[in-house]
């Protein structure tokens, strides 16, 4: 089969459809992981629901059929309403993002919450996707937590399949975009002794066709497997190997300098992941990452591919312009709880107001805003951007480096550099909040607005400054808007 024009990671899964099974609860959906398993679930025919945290507003045009049931799993009220009626449940929660001091107690409390409700709801199964690791070794804090959840979701009286997993490789994944920007940006590795560590990493279409093989065969019900893919690699061997499939000569030198604290800064500065996240990730690389469990799934669901075919397939998706999810999509994991612009209880006091009459569609202007952050930048004064970007990523903010998930389209969530979209109406409008470290909040809207004949273009800036230090931000930056927002619509209307 050819893979490449495979719409759906499913489309070679042998093991058949159960729709009959009744509602299935994806949480984590707005994740990389539950955002790739949705559509995936949809198109075999479930009845799916999805749990997040706050209603997100794109979801019915995203995944249409979709039901969502706002509810936190730290409110066993609110788990009650997204577990009614539920058969199977996937658990796909983790607070890696609160920092080290925080998410393993949380996790604990939301997998004991989690399968209290479920089994007090009538669920029949539970679905957990963990971390791979020795469970007899140390472990890192990340791989402790996800055995920890693992155990407390097992202690109950529903059947629950656990599957470990070490690394994905996938469009849009935090491992592959380290591993791909480093090797696109850095000519020489310092190699310290844990990147000599064994690991087994999985393909994202891998995972997925496991994630529903399980729901679909019943003899994975109540069981533990470890998955990966079919090699057994150390980290250097995976950046060697991508360096070569990208025909990039890079020097590699090993180092008895370890410390994983300042490896992840200055992999932070090269990559669009921030340093939380890698130094997460870094942690875990003590650990050999393998799959040991005697327990081996059906080859109907789990066929594993070598890591350059992951490789391959995630260049692939990017190439065609198809990553359906990515990392970003929960970083700063308290995003979706920001307060919007309509929330504010008066419109915000410093407003930047730009505009330009235009004769072209109004189709053509919103497909040229909707492009901006992405390959060409921000189409006039890149480099004050991208400067201001970098200050972000220095004071360990998300920085500009986060890029996009497409180069072309848009949907609410998406992050474009350290903006994310807040709201979007085809044609018509696009909202962007800043989500970089301001003393303040701060909103960037287009918006179109038929005149006669003509289409007007206009971009406004919102600001809303927290004391003396926020007013004063604005005031140092008010003289550069002018030069700035009113070439960049002059750029939008050139390029539509």
């Amino acid at each position: 089969m050819d893979w490449t024009n495979n719409k759906y990671l499913t489309d070679d899964l042998l093991t058949i459809p159960k729709p009959e099974l009744g509602t299935i609860l994806v949480t984590g959906a707005t994740g990389y992981v539950g955002g790739r398993l949705v559509p995936e679930l949809l198109h075999r025919g479930y009845r799916v629901r999805v749990m997040t945290r706050v209603p997100v507003e794109d979801f019915d045009e995203q995944w249409p059929g979709v039901e969502t049931v706002v509810a936190d799993a730290l409110a066993e009220e609110q788990l009650k309403a997204a577990l009614q009626g539920v058969h199977t449940a996937y658990y796909l929660i983790h607070a890696l993002l609160l920092g080290e001091k925080k998410f393993e107690a949380v996790d604990v409390q939301a997998a004991i919450n989690f399968r209290k409700v479920a089994e007090a709801s009538g669920v029949q199964r539970i679905i957990y996707l963990g971390g791979l690791g020795d469970v007899n070794a140390p472990l890192s804090p990340h791989l402790r937590s996800r055995l920890q959840v693992a155990k407390e979701l097992q202690k109950g009286k529903i059947k629950t399949t656990v599957l470990r997993a070490a690394i994905i490789i996938g469009s849009g994944s935090a491992s592959y975009e380290i591993i791909k920007n480093l090797v696109k940006r850095s000519p020489v590795f310092f190699m310290p002794y844990w990147a000599r560590t064994k690991c087994q990493p999985i393909s994202i279409r891998n995972l997925i066709n496991t994630l529903i093989g399980c729901l679909e065969t019943e003899e994975t019900a109540g069981k533990s497997y470890d998955i990966g893919g079919t090699e057994i690699l150390t980290y250097e061997e995976m950046i060697r190997i991508l360096s070569e499939l990208q025909n990039k000569r890079k020097f590699f030198f090993h180092t008895s300098f370890s410390n994983i604290n300042l490896y992840a800064y200055v992999a932070s500065l090269l990559t669009p992941v921030p340093a939380a996240i890698i130094r997460s990730l870094m942690a875990s690389t003590v650990n050999e990452v393998i799959c040991k469990s005697k327990d081996k799934l059906p080859d109907t669901l789990y066929r594993p591919i070598s890591y350059k075919e992951a490789l391959l397939r995630a260049m692939t998706r990017e190439e065609q312009d198809d990553v359906r999810s990515r990392w970003s999509d929960q970083y700063p994991r308290a995003h979706e709880l920001a307060i919007k612009l309509r929330e504010l209880e008066k419109p915000p006091f410093y407003i930047s107001s730009y505009h330009l009459l235009s004769e072209k569609s109004e189709e053509a202007l919103f497909a040229s805003f909707s492009k901006i952050g992405g390959e060409d930048g921000w189409f006039y004064s890149n480099w004050m951007w991208r400067a201001r970007g970098m200050v972000d990523r220095i004071i360990f903010g998300v920085g500009d480096a986060r890029g996009r998930r497409s180069r072309t389209s848009l949907r609410v969530n998406d992050v474009v550099g350290f903006w994310r979209v807040e709201g979007r109406r085809q044609n018509s409008h696009l909202l962007l909040r800043a989500e970089m470290k301001l003393p303040g909040m701060a909103w960037l809207e287009f918006s179109l607005h038929k005149i006669g004949e003509m289409n007007r273009l206009t971009v406004t800036a919102y600001f809303e400054p927290q004391g003396i230090p926020g007013k004063i931000y604005w005031y140092n930056f008010l003289p550069f808007h002018y030069f700035i927002f009113t070439n960049l619509i002059k750029q939008i209307d050139r390029r539509a």
